[in-house]
């Protein structure tokens, strides 16, 4: 079936098409991190930050959920180079790992929540949602006297109604814009090839504490980024809390 329409008709419909288009790509929002096309929208985390002026840092991040024992040395590779990072625990491994959890924050790491057990959290109801990440979020704080700032969902899932439960929470959905792809069993040099030549400032990279060559990456990634000029920073030093705007590919824009 086909319909006829006129050449005003279709100048105008294209018209709004464009609009729709450019409002899309250039509305920053406020910390509900909305995206609207049309008449629709959707909350969205934060993937990376502006920077402005010539500083150049960056933020490595560690999910945690299956085994721990690789993270000390992550913490001491990261001490050689005088950089800080986060890392995001899942709560059935802080449990199993207290030890390692309370030397992550003695180290001055940021901690993140991970949710208490990994699951899709789109899939969940409101009240699933918000259980999962209120467990992280006390037993990091019995743990070490943290609270958790960060949310990061398991397999990067996020939702509307997710992102709301963080909003009640007063916490930050964080993202990244560079992926390591550690969790695949890539060498410490194909690692290194996913990071170092796509970094900027502002970028959130995130890793896995217990991936196969991490270990062995990190020297090569903090070397070669540290020779750049770059700072290693945690999420808390980079990620704002309040004041700021996301646009539509997740960069947070300080007002």
């Amino acid at each position: 079936m086909f319909i006829t329409v006129g050449k005003k008709s279709l100048i105008t419909v294209v018209s709004l098409a464009i609009a729709g288009i450019i409002l899309a790509c250039t509305l920053g929002v406020t910390s509900t991190a909305a995206v609207f096309f049309g008449k629709s929208s959707r909350k969205i985390p934060v993937y990376g930050v502006e920077v402005k002026g010539e500083r150049k840092v960056i933020a490595l991040t560690f999910d945690a959920a299956w085994g721990a024992d690789k993270t000390q040395g992550i913490i001491d590779t990261m001490k050689k180079y005088d950089a800080k990072g986060t890392f995001f625990l899942v709560g059935f491994w802080l449990d199993k790992f207290e030890k390692e959890t309370k030397a992550i924050a003695d180290a001055g790491f940021d901690i993140g929540n991970h949710s208490r057990n990994h699951l899709n959290m789109p899939k969940l109801s409101d009240d699933e949602i918000r259980a999962e990440i209120e467990y992280v979020n006390d037993r990091v704080n019995e743990l070490t006297g943290i609270k958790p700032t960060y949310f990061r969902a398991p397999f990067g899932d996020y939702s509307d109604r997710l992102m709301s439960a963080i909003e009640e929470l007063d916490m930050v959905g964080v993202q990244w814009s560079i992926d390591s792809l550690d969790w695949k069993g890539l060498s410490a040099k194909e690692i290194f090839n996913r990071v170092v030549p796509k970094a900027k400032s502002g970028d959130i990279v995130l890793f896995h504490n217990n991936s196969d060559h991490v270990l062995d990456a990190l020297p090569l990634v903090l070397s070669a980024l540290k020779e750049q000029g770059f700072e290693f920073v945690t999420l808390s030093e980079l990620v704002a809390t309040e004041g700021y705007t996301i646009d539509n590919n997740g960069i947070q824009h300080l007002d």
